[in-house]
């Protein structure tokens, strides 16, 4: 396959647009007290407020998966790119928390576009072989600056408030939607071209994959606590329990981040290498739930320990971009969107469920958040047994 300089153009713009959703993603819990304290919330409403991003980009997974294989991702991909920054406007200009929560939604529409989008162009435009290693590169990118743009908004924050930080994250956003209007090329032959009834049909023999479904379920448990350590609570339990300042707390947990840059690529490499991933992604879950617990117990107050943790967390979590490649393995390369992305949705869905249940147990316990984060390590020692019970396999239009 002839590489063009439109597929890497293509690639580098929807890459910067995951990069700059997962920032989005993040950013409540950048000013979980602050948001708490402008809209009069409890930490359970933070929870739920931050969740519906998640409430609106799950399902939307589904059709994300059908239209990119129907329509192709520039369609698709460069709108989304305005939704997603006129959803943080929204939600930097709210004066209701009713406002606030139809930004995070409409944030939460148009990134459900980027992740996905990203994995549909390299699919598309590059060699099978190169699957693993280029989508560990996308998401490599994504951590790296969502670990760097952490730390700098976190400062940002605590100099000029939230509300201005957001509303500049919104028109950074609007800049990248300029340049992928203008930039942003396609080559129409790699867009299916099947009927909308034909499409849905191989969507619910997706569904229906008990082994998708146990790919998938798996993925979502490892995922879990960079959605919810990583993404929302962890800054918080870090000042709470270990008494950082909340520049000192966002450092440490950047370093989950900027792990996952690294390990999502030698994870990639690593598995291409053996030809196996069942077995990177069971250890590494494993372990990377260890290196949470270490990170969330250990009676420390010291940077280096904490953030050495989490950064090993990081390293770990990276396999979980392997989940991806084990699904679409299974499948041909014309279900290739439909799959990643029905992965990806209930990857995603966890968050759904646990940014608010901790918030709601934080609030429970008067404030004990080491107790309600117990439940990240569970989940990625629950990831490592049930992927154990799959199947890896190839289709022919992957070998």
């Amino acid at each position: 396959m002839t590489i063009k300089r439109s597929h890497i153009v293509a690639l580098a713009l929807v890459t910067i647009f995951y990069l700059f959703e997962f920032v989005e993603r993040i950013e409540p819990g950048l000013a979980i007290e602050a948001i708490a304290t402008d809209f009069d919330l409890t930490h359970g409403m933070v929870g739920t407020l931050s969740s519906l991003f998640f409430w609106v980009y799950a399902p939307m997974q589904l059709m994300v998966g059908v239209l990119l294989d129907k329509y192709g991702a520039r369609r698709m991909v460069v709108p989304a790119i305005a939704m997603c920054s006129l959803g943080v406007l929204l939600l930097g200009l709210a004066n209701s928390p009713t406002l606030a929560a139809i930004g995070r939604m409409l944030s939460g529409f148009g990134a459900s576009f980027a992740f996905v989008g990203a994995l549909y162009v390299v699919n598309h435009s590059f060699a099978p072989k190169k699957f693993a290693v280029l989508s560990g590169l996308v998401n490599s990118v994504g951590m790296l600056g969502t670990a760097v743009g952490a730390v700098v908004l976190t400062d940002a924050i605590n100099a000029q408030g939230w509300r201005p930080v957001f509303i500049a994250t919104g028109l950074v956003g609007l800049v990248l939607f300029v340049l992928a209007i203008l930039f942003f090329k396609e080559n129409r032959q790699t867009i299916a071209n099947q009927p909308a009834d034909r499409l849905f049909a191989g969507l619910r023999d997706i569904v229906a994959s008990r082994r998708i479904w146990a790919i998938a379920l798996a993925g979502a448990l490892y995922y879990m606590p960079v959605n919810v350590f990583g993404g929302l609570w962890g800054q918080s339990e870090l000042v709470q329990d270990h008494g950082l300042a909340p520049v000192s707390a966002e450092l440490a947990v950047s370093m989950v981040f900027f792990g996952m840059a690294i390990g999502s690529v030698g994870a990639g490499a690593l598995s291409d290498w053996l030809g196996h991933r069942k077995w990177i992604v069971a250890s590494s879950a494993a372990l990377s739930g260890m290196a949470y617990a270490v990170a969330i117990y250990a009676d420390t107050s010291s940077v280096v320990i904490i953030g050495g943790s989490l950064f090993a967390a990081g390293v770990l979590a990276g396999a979980q971009m392997l989940t991806f490649a084990m699904a679409k393995e299974g499948r041909s390369t014309a279900e290739a969107g439909r799959v990643i992305a029905f992965v990806n949705m209930i990857g995603i869905a966890s968050a759904i469920l646990f940014q608010p249940l901790i918030g709601a147990l934080i609030d429970m316990t008067g404030g004990n958040y080491r107790w309600a984060l117990s439940v990240v390590p569970v989940c990625a020692f629950a990831a490592s047994v049930l992927i154990l019970f799959v199947r890896e396999q190839r289709h022919p239009d992957h070998r």
